[in-house]
């Protein structure tokens, strides 16, 4: 497994809530695209004070605060031990359903004693679309930053090695979770599945961190060499920059995580996610001498993208060379509609 609390050789930082807290200091570990945890941040919660109190207090809590209408959770075996995955057939090892938050917590808890537990999880819920008075009474002070925030309830769970294109607080509120990082860059050692049929919504790792099949995944041991895993208890929270892997388990019989997401770049600009799905569509089966002189043309528009480059041509007449501005995108997405309904 992992070295706990360890990365490439230094330890995981640790901030303190005053720290954190600091808004100078807080924008600086936010834009540095380094993961670190801040101890106690959330401590002063009421959803964290009654999860500490017993995990029927902790839905009583969140039951209070519900509206009322169908929460979509999912349901997987005993035989998963909580793992989110797929099965040998490349189907999802759960199912979904709908149910008001009454009914899900009591099926929770007429199974958390048991020795063989089922999944029971609700994943990401929008707190604002399903909530009263939440973030009034559970505050977090990211700044300016306009943050989607989402719930993770449920019982022992294991999320595969995922990542995600937004920057990510996550904020364990009850029960004790274990958190796995890897750097951006390991994800060729990562055995990721496929990219638009996932379980997690994000192409996940084929490899079970719990047991991982080295004579399979061979390059699996190289990730793991530069893995760091830590463990957060109630009122922790850790930060996840964009695109670093990470799995997470929660680790108790009943489980709650707030997480935090969001973008430091404008809402009108497109999704990479699109873009990499158009050029499999697109690029990838090309002969090879042609993707290569299309990778010579991303590097020069995309990834080498300085003034330099255009520096040539007119600014009145750059076209979509120019810096991206809302009229600029919409005149790009009504472009790729064009082509893509061809």
């Amino acid at each position: 497994m992992p070295r706990r609390a360890h990365l490439s050789g230094m330890a995981v930082q640790e901030i303190s809530a005053d720290n954190f807290n600091n808004p100078r200091r807080r924008d600086q570990l936010l834009t540095a695209n380094k993961p670190f945890v801040v101890r106690g941040l959330i401590s002063d919660w009421p959803l964290v004070q009654a999860g500490l109190t017993s995990a029927a207090a902790a839905r009583s809590y969140l039951l209070e605060l519900s509206q009322e209408r169908k929460f979509v959770v999912s349901y997987g075996p005993p035989e998963n031990l909580g793992a989110v995955s797929y099965k040998p057939d490349m189907s999802v090892n759960f199912v979904e359903k709908t149910a008001p938050l009454s009914d899900i917590f009591a099926d929770i808890e007429r199974n958390e004693n048991e020795p063989d537990q089922p999944l029971i999880y609700m994943t990401s819920i929008d707190i604002n679309a399903f909530f009263n008075g939440f973030l009034d009474q559970n505050p977090i002070d990211l700044g300016e930053r306009k943050c989607r925030a989402g719930l993770w309830v449920g019982m022992r769970s294991r999320v595969p090695i995922h990542n995600d294109f937004p920057d990510n607080l996550a904020c364990v509120a009850v029960g004790n979770r274990r958190f796995t990082l890897f750097p951006p860059e390991q994800f060729a050692n990562l055995y990721l599945g496929p990219v638009d049929y996932t379980p997690a919504g994000r192409s996940i790792s084929m490899v079970d961190l719990a047991n991982p099949d080295l004579a399979k995944f061979p390059k699996f041991k190289d990730a793991l060499d530069h893995a760091f895993c830590v463990d957060l208890a109630p009122g922790d929270a850790i930060h996840i920059p964009t695109m670093w892997w990470h799995s997470v388990e929660g680790l108790d019989k009943f489980n709650v995580m707030a997480n935090f997401w969001w973008r430091d770049t404008p809402a009108y600009l497109g999704t990479p996610d699109g873009a990499l799905m158009h050029a499999i569509y697109s690029i990838r089966d090309l002969p090879d001498d042609e993707k290569k002189i299309w990778r010579d043309l991303f590097d020069h528009y995309i990834f080498e993208n300085s003034e330099e480059l255009v520096s040539h041509i007119p600014e009145t007449g750059r076209g979509v060379l120019n810096k991206i501005s809302p009229t600029l995108a919409q005149k790009i997405r009504t472009y790729l509609l064009g082509v893509l309904n061809r």
